[in-house]
């Protein structure tokens, strides 16, 4: 997740819904919160299966660690990007129980463990924290390798704030975590809705199949997010310890090609805006957009090649590379039955909605958002089989420690 500097928010009535205009996304950008069908509790699978499969990268990454004593104290963790399903949950158990086993190894009983859930303040943190384990009532190393999963065997607490920031003392953590959010910009590029700008996205919502123009400012600002978040982990972080993260990413050089991402918010998603506008247009039908409304909402996503990503961090130079590389991700989409088209395009609706649907309603309101995702799962399923065997998502996978010289 990211956030955005402060901007005015203005708001204005449309029918029966309150609208909101140029929203500060730190306010409103969060993945879906409860534990209904469209929350991303229930629509986070794809993305738990994707970090499984990198596990081991995680772990070797983890093993690579010059260990602090455990009379250093607490051994601390961060998760940034949280989310408020369960993945995170699973994640930091993997973490503790990795570092434990290490301090096994070598003879040293397990420090204690405080592990810190960081996401934007407008994340579901209630649902996270009843999601979580009772704690164990003790930490000895036998419980840490022993724990079940209904158990955990560390401190917890929430940390709400944007990554792109500071959020944590200086030299405070050992291991950082970020998975399936660092594709999230800080903003919207101010030039992209800009009607006076070159790079203004006129008929689009989304970097995918964009001008050069538009590519070129959704470029700046992934670079200018990631430096921050880069120079940020670098103060935070203790001299040995290391970050790893996790981000969607692309294989092709053309940016204007964002991969699965644009499968996900270019292509139908683009086309369902796309219908609300034509109808406004062919049968002035109250309450459907007209073309500048849709042309001044933009996914702020940003897809990065790997040459795109390593550039960024040897350019700011606080932290070196362990590991980076692209790895395919897979599909998006957990579909029991492929073959039923209904569920595809359900499925499809339901992945969007859980990690946008708060952005679209603040910018066109509760009911205008409900046909939108309507028209999205209607077109998706038309679609069913073409989605099943193409929409594939590729990850960005990196390991980074403090830099010598830093």
């Amino acid at each position: 997740m990211a956030t955005a500097q402060k901007s005015k928010v203005e708001t204005e009535k449309m029918g029966e819904n309150l609208v909101v205009t140029q929203p500060k996304l730190e306010r409103m950008l969060s993945m879906k919160g409860g534990k209904g069908e469209t929350s991303y509790l229930k629509n986070s699978q794809a993305q738990a299966r994707h970090a499984r499969a990198a596990l081991h990268f995680l772990e070797a990454s983890l093993s690579a660690m010059n260990l602090p004593l455990p009379e250093d104290g607490t051994f601390a963790v961060a998760d940034l990007g949280c989310s408020c399903g369960t993945n995170t949950l699973f994640l930091m158990g993997i973490i503790v129980e990795h570092v434990s086993k290490m301090y096994a190894a070598l003879g040293h009983d397990s420090p204690e463990f405080q592990v810190f859930f960081s996401d934007l303040p407008s994340n579901d943190f209630n649902v996270l924290f009843q999601l979580l384990p009772p704690q164990l009532s003790s930490s000895s190393l036998e419980q840490c390798l022993t724990a079940a999963e209904e158990q955990r065997s560390y401190y917890a607490a929430g940390v709400p704030g944007s990554f792109y920031g500071r959020l944590f003392p200086s030299r405070s953590i050992n291991v950082f975590n970020s998975t399936f959010s660092l594709q999230w910009l800080s903003q919207v590029p101010a030039m992209v809705t800009d009607k006076r700008s070159p790079a203004y996205n006129r008929g689009r919502v989304f970097v995918h199949g964009a001008s050069a123009d538009t590519v070129a400012a959704y470029k700046q600002q992934f670079q200018s997010d990631l430096a921050s978040f880069l120079r940020a982990r670098a103060v935070e972080m203790k001299v040995d310890g290391v970050m790893f993260l996790v981000c969607l990413g692309r294989t092709s050089i053309d940016p204007t090609d964002q991969g699965g991402a644009g499968f996900l918010f270019g292509a139908h998603f683009q086309d369902a805006w796309n219908d609300l506008v034509e109808e406004a247009s062919t049968h002035s039908h109250r309450g459907l957009l007209d073309s500048e409304k849709r042309d001044s909402f933009n996914i702020p996503v940003y897809a990065a090649c790997l040459r795109e990503f390593e550039e960024v961090v040897q350019a700011e130079g606080s932290l070196s590379i362990n590991m980076l590389q692209v790895v395919k991700g897979g599909s998006p989409l957990v579909i029991n039955h492929p073959e039923d088209a209904s569920e595809v395009g359900r499925a499809l609706a339901n992945s969007c909605l859980s990690v946008a649907g708060g952005l679209v309603e603040a910018h066109i309101g509760e009911r205008l958002s409900e046909e939108l995702f309507r028209r999205l799962e209607l077109r998706a399923a038309r679609h069913a089989r073409e989605l099943m065997e193409q929409m594939q998502f590729f990850h960005i996978v990196a390991s980074l420690s403090p830099s010598l010289s830093s």
